[in-house]
């Protein structure tokens, strides 16, 4: 592994800068020179991955809400920053011995985003890890196989979407029942770790300098004489809202889409585009609600739709169109307590937002 060089903010954004050129203008093989000749010019490899790569991926994801970047740009834009890491990986700078336990990194099932992830998995190996990178989407069964023959010492679960996080913490209880601690990781834990604690993770870290000097510090191992299930964790599941939100999620959404054609009757002509579009607004919402009853944590419904209407107000569609549907979900669940209670304060805080100005496409 090469010898880190001082390098100053002022270097670090001539770099970004070099790369945010090459990756918007779809040159991976400028992309990589320029990650490439920074590490033959003294750079350290950590730094390039987390103080110009990851930044420069962050800013990718910025432009897109604010609707300066396509889809497919972005999209383009990510599968290129995954090629310049792997080529960072394979530079002679980067080879480092093997010194330290095994670790697995993997993303929750149905976790596609996965360069959290990939930067945490290359940022241990440098530090002397040995690391089995799964990927993304990594089915709970086949990571409990994989722990099984690995011989791993612990898991760094990665999930940057909030709406895995039922799905997460099956993960983290089915990686403890046969011993592996496992440590939490992406902004779908909540900015401060909240969620990853609440799950009961054995450790949760914001970033990859953070959950290596964790690792570091050890993580011990749970007590496999101590069983317990999710609803131990959150008692508050025992009243099945959660289990109903999300086993009828079709159902509300379809009732919802009928409710609004009938109060919009413009809605009739929309095309097949503007139709699945609308649906899957309303789909995202119905699962930001099941989240927040599996949570019972409110501001995991505001927060999405305050980033929804700055969304949609980048994109020129009035974020007023949210509350409709809102109003028809609030009156299709009024037989459910906690349902009516966090849509009663999303439609609160919506107003005030939209009242205010306060929309910004920020990803929450």
């Amino acid at each position: 592994m090469n010898t880190p060089v001082t390098t100053g903010t002022d270097d670090f954004r001539g770099l970004r800068d070099q790369l945010w050129t090459a990756v918007t203008g779809r040159d991976e093989y400028a992309a990589a020179g320029i990650v490439l000749a920074a590490l033959d010019d003294g750079l350290d490899a950590e730094s390039a991955l987390l103080d110009v790569i990851a930044p420069v991926q962050e800013k990718v994801g910025t432009e897109w809400a604010a609707n300066r970047l396509t889809v497919a740009a972005e999209h383009a834009a990510s599968a290129i920053a995954d090629r310049v890491i792997a080529a960072l990986a394979h530079h002679p700078a980067t080879r480092t011995v093997p010194h330290l336990g095994r670790i697995t990194v993997a993303c929750v099932d149905r976790e596609w985003h996965v360069l959290p992830a990939r930067l945490l998995a290359e940022v241990l190996s440098l530090r002397g890890w040995r690391v089995d990178f799964l990927g993304a989407q990594v089915p709970t069964p086949h990571l409990i196989s994989h722990l099984h023959t690995s011989g791993a010492e612990i898991v760094a679960l990665s999930s940057s979407l909030p709406t895995r996080l039922p799905t997460a913490h099956a993960a983290i209880t089915a990686c403890q029942a046969i011993g592996v601690p496992v440590l939490a990781g992406g902004a779908a834990f909540g900015p401060d770790g909240r969620y990853a604690r609440l799950l009961g993770a054995n450790a949760w870290a914001p970033d990859a300098r953070t959950a290596a000097r964790r690792l570091a510090d050890g993580i011990p191992a749970p007590d496999l004489a101590v069983g317990r299930t999710q609803v131990d964790d959150l008692p508050h599941l025992a009243d099945q809202e959660y289990t109903y939100v999300a086993r009828n999620q079709g159902q509300l959404v379809r009732e919802v889409m009928l409710q609004l054609e009938n109060a919009f009757p413009a809605m009739r002509s929309y095309t097949d585009r503007q139709r699945e579009h609308t649906a899957e607004d309303i789909a995202h919402i119905v699962d930001r609600l099941a989240v927040g009853l599996y949570t019972d944590d409110d501001e995991l419904l505001t927060t999405f739709l305050t980033w929804t209407a700055g969304i949609l107000t980048a994109r020129g569609v009035p974020a007023m169109s949210l509350r409709p549907a809102l109003d028809i979900l609030a009156a299709e669940l009024q037989d459910f307590p906690r349902c009516v209670r966090l849509l009663d304060h999303a439609r609160l805080l919506l107003d005030a937002t939209l009242a205010a100005g306060h929309t910004s496409g920020v990803p929450a």
